[in-house]
């Protein structure tokens, strides 16, 4: 090599940190085993906080939320439970609580009586306990020996940041100045968790004496709300007037107008993360990696319900005149035991693999004149791919061969009861055909005449049902 090189002036240690920094002393092997530790379990209980609310949430954008930060909460306890097994911890231990004081904090923030309260406990007190313990650890470990440790602090620290401004966004919103009056006494409380704790990291100094503490909302036994809720811009959530397979399916119908119907289908998806987070939370004794797969898919779901609302709003559509119901994850959570509603996920999945399920749905799409309808189908073909190796993964595996696993799910999804003469009954809703006035809206932002087959269109998913039984009867 010819010519003369500085290379004292290059970076030293593959870029990581300084010289001086690698040379300072850090967290011993058990010091960021035990921190480490502490990071998992309250990645883990946020995990499940954010799952066993969901249902009963009814505000779209924190169900919608709750599964995202659901997601990436089970991501980074996975990524914690990897690098503390790298660290001659055989048995892991994960599964113990780190510390009484930690157990209070967290079981005190799931049962928050109120939306608000919920709010303040996840995001204004646990996640920036979390990001300043993660802040903490990167300042006091060695960053060329404990490189692995620091990677997935720097990770954790860019979504939690992220989920943090979500929440300060809503409590913006949400909590008045009245209500953090309110607050204050269970405030108090959690704040007095993470200082009995030290800290979410074990480590702060805390030498002042405390008063033992006393439960407030967790003093009675959580109980898990799988009844979904919505709130007022769902206006009529039992309303099964509308069919969108059938018109999706018809081939006398053009493209354009079977994009609306999809963009309805995927918004529908809303009970999916609903029915979801019940099986999730009522099924215990599973390995992680069930609860991670199991995760992930809900937040696919979820993602596939904002692409449908994605494309109301692109088109200049009002998505809140779309009568999106919660009859199926309403039916399943109530009618149906935990791996009874598997079975009927898995079983409806199998269906989507068809020829008239998400490969019909991207052409459909792609021979409209909606370049995002085509988009989305895309993912949403992939995702469900997805979903079915995670369905062979973990459901059946409860059963000899696939053939028998989908044998229980079609008799599951039989057992379920559709109550529309009985919701029509009690008033809850007419199942008002919402067709024609969506076309309609949509026709004005295309400008085009509404086609008058289309604007006909008025099947109800109780017409479909009951022409299959008497079919049937009549076999």
């Amino acid at each position: 090599m010819n010519g003369y090189h500085s290379y004292q002036n290059l970076p030293p240690l593959a870029g990581l940190c300084t010289l001086e920094q690698a040379a300072a002393p850090g967290l011993s092997i058990e010091d960021c085993v035990q921190r480490l530790k502490r990071y998992h379990y309250s990645f883990k209980r946020l995990h499940e906080i954010f799952l066993s609310r969901l249902t009963a949430e009814p505000v779209y954008e924190l169900k919608m939320a709750f599964s995202l930060h659901a997601h990436l909460c089970s991501e980074h306890a996975t990524a914690l439970r990897v690098r503390v097994g790298e660290m001659r911890e055989p048995p892991l231990g994960l599964d113990a609580v780190p510390h009484p004081a930690l157990e209070i904090l967290f079981d005190e923030i799931r049962s928050a009586p109120f939306t608000t309260d919920l709010i303040h406990g996840i995001y204004e007190v646990a996640l920036p306990a979390l990001k300043e313990a993660l802040l903490k650890h990167l300042s006091a470990t060695n960053p060329l020996a404990d490189h692995p440790s620091v990677r997935l602090c720097r990770f954790a620290l860019l979504e939690l940041e992220q989920m943090i401004e979500f929440g300060r966004a809503c409590s913006s919103q949400l909590i008045s100045l009245e209500k953090r009056i309110e607050l204050t006494p269970w405030s108090v409380l959690l704040d007095d968790c993470l200082k009995h704790a030290k800290g979410l990291d074990g480590a702060s100094d805390n030498s002042i004496p405390l008063q033992p503490l006393s439960r407030l909302h967790s003093a009675k036994p959580f109980v898990y709300d799988k009844v979904p809720k919505r709130d007022s811009r769902f206006a009529d959530p039992y309303n099964m007037g509308v069919n969108a397979e059938v018109f999706l399916y018809d081939e006398s119908f053009p493209p354009d107008p079977k994009t609306l119907m999809m963009f309805y289908k995927r918004l529908r998806e809303i009970d999916v993360p609903e029915m979801m987070a019940s099986i999730i939370i009522e099924t215990p004794g599973k390995p992680w990696g069930y609860y991670r797969d199991m995760t992930r898919q809900l937040w696919d779901e979820a993602r596939h319900a904002m692409m449908g609302e994605v494309g109301f709003v692109a088109l200049g559509v009002d998505w809140t005149k779309v009568m999106v119901n919660f009859t199926w994850s309403l039916a399943l959570n109530t009618q149906l035991k935990p791996i009874e509603r598997h079975a009927v996920l898995y079983f409806i999945e199998q269906g989507l693999m068809s020829k008239t399920g998400k490969r019909f749905e991207w052409e459909v799409g792609l021979a409209s004149t909606n370049p995002l309808a085509g988009l989305f189908q895309d993912y949403d073909w992939a995702d469900e791919v997805l979903h079915a190796r995670i369905g062979r993964d973990w459901y059946l595996k409860e059963f000899k061969d696939a053939r028998e696993g989908v044998r229980y799910g079609d008799e599951c999804w039989s057992k379920v009861l559709m109550g529309w003469s009985e919701w029509r009954e009690q008033g809850l809703t007419a199942h008002r055909n919402w067709w024609p006035d969506l076309y309609r809206e949509a026709c004005e932002k295309w400008g085009m005449e509404p086609d008058a087959r289309v604007l006909a269109f008025n099947t109800t998913y109780e017409a479909i049902r009951a022409d299959l039984k008497n079919l049937s009867a009549s076999a």
